[in-house]
Formats: structure tokens, sequence, C-alpha cells
């Protein structure tokens, strides 16, 4: 997991723990992605859903799994 450009190693309950907190603090937004064996908590607010859908499609578009909150 990658968290302020340092590698964390972790398991799989210490990182859902971690999402959930991650989710918390992003209340529209991406707060994580996530690529086989790699994960990276982002804090990515948006101020529209056309700006989350963008910002969405970059990321899936590059083999990402988006987590974000919308409203």
């Amino acid at each position: 997991m990658k968290v302020m450009n340092q590698l964390y190693k972790m398991s799989q309950l210490e990182y859902q723990g971690l999402l959930k907190v991650a989710s918390e603090q992003v209340p529209f937004g991406i707060y994580a992605v996530e690529k086989k064996d790699y994960a990276e908590l982002r804090c990515d607010n948006c101020i529209s859903i056309t700006q989350l859908k963008d910002l969405t499609r970059q990321f899936k578009a590059q083999g990402y799994k988006v987590l974000a909150n919308g409203r």
C-alpha cells in the first residue's frame, strides 16, 4: 500500500480498517485506487459529479479499481 509516497505492507484486515477511515475523510471524491496486489490511498476531493466521473475514468483507463464516495 502506498500512503503519501511511503510504501507499507499490511494484512488484508488492516487494509480494510484503513479504507474505512480513509472513506470517512473524503466525503465526495476518490479515497483509494487498487490494482492486483497494490493499493494507494488518495484524497481527491471533487466539486462536481462530472469531475468525479472524469477522474474515475482516468484511473480505470490505467487498470485501477476506484473506491470513491459520491453524493
